[in-house]
């Protein structure tokens, strides 16, 4: 298993924001069978899209980053995908569900209620390399990882020295 893959449902918020590599340009959401994987049709990739941008910006402001473009409002985003509040009759355990379970926004928005409730949310982070972003799940002890592999950390604090040393 890939340490920086998220757990549980927010692994649909990440798989969501990686379906664009801003370093080759593939978007994945524009093969029928990228947008098929999140259960999309091909009308509504435009709509997918943007709510990827806004994770992402939410992904960057978990390393306390700015966001890398203007975006639109992921919490008015997420209106557009409503949830309910279902009680389970045996346990009475309460739980937040998509209330259209085919549209990619409730169920982003079920993940993230998921992640908030089990505390992952904040850890589901964007790679602070320019040509990266890439979503991966901080494990690091203390949270404050900003890399999504060594390579990126390695070359940043390179250059990082060399500003100094210049």
């Amino acid at each position: 298993m890939n340490d920086r893959a998220a757990p549980g449902s927010l692994a649909l918020v990440q798989d969501l924001v990686n379906t664009l590599n801003l370093n080759s340009g593939v978007d994945t959401l524009d093969t029928a069978a990228g947008a098929s994987a999140f259960g999309i049709a091909a009308r509504d990739v435009a709509a997918a899209r943007e709510l990827r941008e806004a994770l992402r910006a939410a992904c960057l402001a978990h390393g306390g980053q700015p966001p890398h473009a203007p975006v639109r409002d992921l919490t008015q985003l997420l209106t557009e995908g409503p949830l309910l509040v279902t009680v389970d009759e045996t346990s009475g355990a309460a739980s937040l569900v998509p209330a259209d379970a085919s549209s990619l926004t409730s169920r982003v928005a079920a993940a993230i209620a998921d992640a908030v409730a089990a505390g992952t949310w904040l850890r589901l982070k964007a790679c602070e390399a320019p040509d990266c972003l890439w979503a991966y799940y901080d494990r690091s002890p203390a949270g404050r990882s900003r890399w999504c592999d060594s390579g990126h950390a390695a070359r940043a604090k390179m250059r990082a020295y060399r500003r100094r040393r210049a």
